[in-house]
């Protein structure tokens, strides 16, 4: 999913937190969520990296995981480790139980921030990712899709219905559900994209290993009738099964 996408896609869940009095601003939360998934949303709809961790479920994660292989900076040194991640049945939920996780005095200093760049520094600085240009990708993020236009808290406007939210929720899972779909079907494509040219490749090899030095003895005539009847300009380095079917029309008087 392109970028311009992704924003269109998540604006509604970011707007809709701040006016429930999540402490994270709108333009830092998309950041974070291009970041941590690359504009593909996940079936288990964890766009944050959130770890499992030692965490109890809640009202907003209930217990399911999933493990998948990501990075970390450990050391100074870039490494590959295979984690635990929370997954989630809706994206809603996913930000939901992430505010919470935010609500810890560990995190104060990022509820604390004035300004987006200042949060993204502060995610770096209480622990929220390994990664010491963190800050500064989340920053450059915002600042190319211009995404601190998202953060004015605008006068006057009346929260949602219960019955407004669930419709709302219910119609942006669905654009999710639909995204992840088209993804799983690129992959798939791709996929066996990837194996036919696996197998075309397989069969010019072969071929090429079924290449005779010289003509056959037993082909010879099969391949002067051919010359002659300008069925072939190129009678030299056939396969196997080439100078083979020549032969078989040639005894079948048909060349």
């Amino acid at each position: 999913m392109d970028k311009p996408s992704f924003f269109a896609l998540l604006l509604p869940y970011a707007k809709r937190l701040q006016a429930e009095g999540s402490p994270i601003f709108p333009s830092v939360r998309l950041a974070q969520s291009w970041h941590e998934t690359g504009g593909t949303i996940p079936a288990w709809n964890n766009l944050g990296g959130y770890k499992a961790g030692s965490g109890t479920p809640n009202q907003y994660w209930n217990g399911q995981v999933v493990e998948k292989k990501s990075w970390e900076v450990i050391g100074g040194q870039r490494v590959t480790v295979t984690a635990t991640f929370r997954a989630y049945d809706s994206i809603y939920l996913f930000y939901k139980d992430q505010d919470l996780l935010f609500q810890r005095s560990r995190y104060t200093p990022v509820r604390l921030a004035a300004t987006p760049n200042e949060q993204a520094q502060m995610l770096l600085q209480c622990g929220y990712a390994t990664d010491p240009a963190y800050a500064l990708k989340l920053i450059a993020i915002m600042e190319a899709s211009n995404l601190y236009q998202y953060d004015a808290v605008i006068e006057g406007d009346e929260p949602m219905t219960a019955e407004e939210k669930a419709a709302f929720e219910a119609l942006q899972e669905q654009v999710a559900s639909l995204m992840a779909a088209n993804e799983l079907l690129t992959d798939a494509l791709s996929d066996q994209t990837d194996a036919l040219k696996e197998l075309q490749l397989w069969a010019l090899d072969v071929d090429g290993q079924n290449r005779m030095d010289k003509i056959p003895a037993w082909a010879q005539a099969a391949v002067d009738a051919a010359v002659r009847a300008k069925l072939i300009d190129t009678p030299t380095d056939g396969s196997y099964d080439f100078y083979r079917i020549l032969t078989v029309l040639h005894r079948k008087k048909l060349i």
